[in-house]
């Protein structure tokens, strides 16, 4: 076995290991949220919930910021990434004490500002978090550098839960919207104790030209990582400040499940593909990346939309959790097509930003900005099912331009591949489709109740796991055999 194949190789196992071990913190720390977000809306109301999440939308905007860049350049960078991360820990804290002090200074005008006043003392609550989060940020960046995403269990699963823990015993206790706000501050200040308790020990430090290097590239990308976290948080604060908070509280409600397949998969996906292009681009394998992108983009299509046709089937269900939340079925239908088009977009932004085409990047997320907002300016007076219709569009909008610029950079998956991937998907989709209208058409689901809702999920994932298979057999092999080591080469060629 030659050099090149071995590394080869390993790049390939230890992605496939990497996108299994953060699949697991994912699961863990996301299906701690999923049962905070049951829990929230089993005892908060529609304005309660509404206001946490404006509160929290608006401090996870400071989150972002003290973050940008972080991942990328300690990722990218050729040289020592210890003196990056302790002189990137640096800037990012700073940066976090500066917002979590404004975050509390400031907190009743940002609330009057987004029309929704009771969310001041939330936001200040969770403000106090931010430098902590700074510092785990920088400790989960090195992880990322190295694949090592076992060790991300702790503190990012593991300080989940824990907050998690927190907020449904406030909730139980009748604390209200400030169990969220308590428990995403407990989240906080746990994560990076946990990251120093599992080895990640990162020193502050100084080094100037580490700083320029920091910067140089802190300038491009940290605007399109602000940009896009504004993208999928600008809905919120347009909501209230139209509809009010009740109405945020229905839309939060659809959007919290929407997100989980995008979060859990998407997300852990594209997460590991950036240093699996970055690792392809460093060993002067450039012409790679391509293919590389294709073989993510078919996992993700496949999984994540597995998830989200089961959702949007069984969206009425989502009365279970009370007659009230009712409304929040038609929005979580429409926020479910939105899911399964930012996936692929977001594997698609991860391989363009590893090519340097990073301008080009941040122009697409500004445009994607700009008509989102548009959009949901435009529409969301007409309800909240028209406030997600907004955002599906306006994601729509941009799969074709962000296909063009790939294949202009070369770096593109060919379109045999990507019908492939489409094609792939449709087959199990539709045999869904017609396994919920034929457990219809007997009776079962007419109702909500847990018991059809058990009996069709156990379905669905049965007829979607099947049509998957048969429908995708090469992929399927392909995966299972980069799990085992194969040659990542052959994988990404196929």
């Amino acid at each position: 076995m030659t050099q090149t194949t071995a590394a080869t190789d390993s790049l390939g196992a230890r992605a496939a290991r990497g996108s299994l071990w953060l699949g697991l913190v994912n699961f863990a720390s996301k299906g701690s949220q999923m049962a905070v977000t049951i829990v929230l809306a089993l005892f908060l109301t529609e304005a309660d919930l509404g206001l946490v999440t404006v509160a929290v939308s608006l401090v996870n905007i400071g989150q972002v910021i003290q973050t940008m860049g972080v991942y990328d350049v300690i990722a990218r960078t050729r040289g020592d990434e210890k003196a990056m991360a302790g002189t990137v820990l640096v800037m990012s804290v700073s940066v976090g004490l500066v917002m979590a002090v404004g975050g509390v200074a400031l907190c009743v005008p940002i609330a009057q500002l987004v029309g929704a006043p009771g969310s001041a003392p939330l936001i200040a609550i969770v403000a106090v978090g931010l430098p902590f989060t700074a510092v785990g940020g920088v400790q989960m960046a090195l992880m990322h550098r190295e694949l090592d995403f076992r060790r991300r269990m702790a503190p990012d699963a593991g300080s989940a839960l824990l907050g998690a823990v927190v907020t449904i015993a406030l909730a139980l206790a009748g604390a209200g919207p400030y169990s969220l706000a308590v428990g995403m501050l407990v989240t906080a200040i746990l994560q990076p104790l946990f990251g120093y308790a599992v080895g990640s020990r990162v020193r502050l430090r100084w080094d100037t030209a580490v700083a320029g290097e920091a910067l140089g590239w802190i300038k491009v990308v940290g605007p399109a990582a602000v940009v896009s976290y504004v993208l999928i948080s600008i809905d919120y604060p347009i909501i209230s400040r139209i509809l009010g908070p009740d109405a945020v509280g229905v839309y939060s409600l659809a959007f919290r499940i929407a997100w989980v397949p995008y979060i859990m998969v998407a997300v852990v996906l594209g997460a590991v593909a950036f240093p699996v292009f970055t690792t392809l681009v460093r060993a002067n394998r450039r012409h790679e990346l391509g293919a590389a992108a294709g073989r993510f983009t078919h996992a993700s299509l496949l999984i994540v939309g597995g998830l989200y046709v089961i959702a949007a089937l069984m969206a009425d269900s989502i009365a279970l959790l009370g007659e009230h939340w009712a409304a929040a079925a038609p929005v979580l239908v429409v926020l479910c097509g939105y899911g399964v088009i930012i996936s692929v977009l977001v594997i698609w932004y991860e391989v363009l930003r590893a090519a340097d085409w990073l301008r080009v990047y941040l122009l697409l997320e500004i445009s994607h900005l700009v008509i989102a907002t548009t959009l949901l300016i435009t529409l969301t007076g007409r309800g909240v099912v028209a406030a997600a219709w907004a955002q599906l569009i306006a994601a729509s909008v941009l799969l074709v331009p962000t296909y063009l610029v790939m294949r202009r950079a070369g770096v593109a998956p060919g379109l045999i591949a990507v019908g492939r991937a489409v094609l792939g998907l449709s087959i199990p989709v539709l045999g869904c489709v017609a396994a919920a209208s034929g457990l219809r058409a007997v009776g079962l689901g007419r109702t909500v109740s847990w018991a059809d809702a058990v009996v069709e999920v156990i379905v669905l994932v049965a007829v979607f796991s099947f049509l998957t298979w048969a429908a995708n057999r090469t992929v399927l092999g392909d995966l299972r055999g980069l799990r085992r080591g194969d040659s990542y080469r052959e994988g990404v060629n196929r």
